[in-house]
């Protein structure tokens, strides 16, 4: 037999063996909870509101940073093991022959945003290439500019909150009008609340003046008289570090969340308006690490006596009924 038939021959164990991994990487996820999909193209590109394109040519792409295709995203796992065999087979033996005898195949092609690439052809060849353990593929790139980070552990909650961010830039302009500004929250819902709380801003900042501000007008003015000075508080103020993994913006939308238990309800009203600025800041220079940590800690012994209630109670109603 010459190098190719061998090579063809070995294919089938090496498949095999990517399949062996992709069942294992499936029992990890389903014991952890995770998604090992691949990120869908067309999602991201709805979710962030992508629209350009701009043609970058022939490009060696970091095998690792590809975790993305188009239309294919659950034909394989984030690693682009195999999930599925059949044709599938077949074409990816004749992938890693061709790879493994020198011969070679045509560059792939992808879509980048920001860090991520995504397959439009050549699913198989990643495929093969990463359990080659090569370190780039040659690939035709097109980018979808963006100004939002996206990265190859990018998560379902992730792709939330950017599409949440797209909205709430694409309705205020704030990275235009004001490219200095980096709002990120970690939790899904709280753009939303920035729109709301924008709007009734611009009520109040109307009762101020003799006319009805525009809409970019209205959002500079929040920002750099409303919602900075208040970020740039919480970040002198050292409470921060209570909160790892989360952002400033995170802190100060907790803050407004938890106005009654931190005994500042006069100030803040039910979307999130503080009524005056400057008692607010003081407040949050006032604010230490154990009025923080008093809430959560009172939050967290709430949550244990409800699940300790709802244990208690039997199926069907409440303790009550059966008295």
């Amino acid at each position: 037999m010459d190098n190719t038939e061998i090579a063809y021959l070995k294919s089938e164990d090496e498949f095999n063996r990517a399949r062996r991994k992709a069942l294992i990487e499936e029992v990890i996820a389903g014991l952890s909870g995770s998604n090992l999909d691949l990120l869908s193209f067309e999602e991201v590109v709805q979710k962030l509101r992508l629209r350009n394109t701009v043609n970058r040519g022939l490009q060696d792409v970091p095998l690792k940073q590809i975790a993305g295709s188009c239309g294919r995203y659950t034909d394989f796992t984030r690693t682009f093991t195999p999930r599925r065999a059949g044709r599938d087979k077949e074409r990816w033996r004749q992938i890693y022959t061709l790879a493994v005898t020198g011969k070679g195949f045509p560059p792939i092609e992808v879509y980048k945003i920001d860090q991520v690439y995504f397959v439009r052809d050549g699913n198989h060849r990643v495929s093969v290439a990463r359990e080659l353990k090569w370190e780039t593929i040659q690939a035709y790139v097109t980018e979808l500019p963006t100004v939002f980070t996206l990265t190859p552990d990018a998560k379902p909650d992730d792709l939330l909150i950017k599409e949440e961010c797209a909205i709430f830039l694409e309705k205020t302009r704030l990275h235009e009008l004001r490219p200095e500004a980096d709002i990120t929250f970690t939790i899904p819902g709280r753009y939303n609340r920035l729109l709301r709380q924008i709007s009734v801003y611009r009520y109040y900042l109307s009762k101020r003046r003799t006319d009805i501000p525009g809409r970019d007008e209205t959002v500079v003015d929040w920002y750099d008289n409303f919602y900075a000075p208040m970020i740039a508080r919480i970040k002198k103020s050292g409470v921060m570090k209570l909160f790892p993994g989360r952002t400033p913006d995170d802190l100060l939308a907790w803050i407004v969340e938890h106005q009654k238990d931190l005994r500042i309800s006069e100030q803040v009203d039910k979307v999130g308006y503080v009524h005056d600025v400057q008692d607010f800041l003081a407040f949050i220079d006032k604010l230490s690490p154990l009025d923080v940590a008093k809430v959560e800690m009172g939050k967290k012994i709430k949550n244990v006596l409800k699940r300790n209630d709802d244990d208690s109670t039997p199926p069907g109603g409440t303790i009550e009924r059966y008295v």
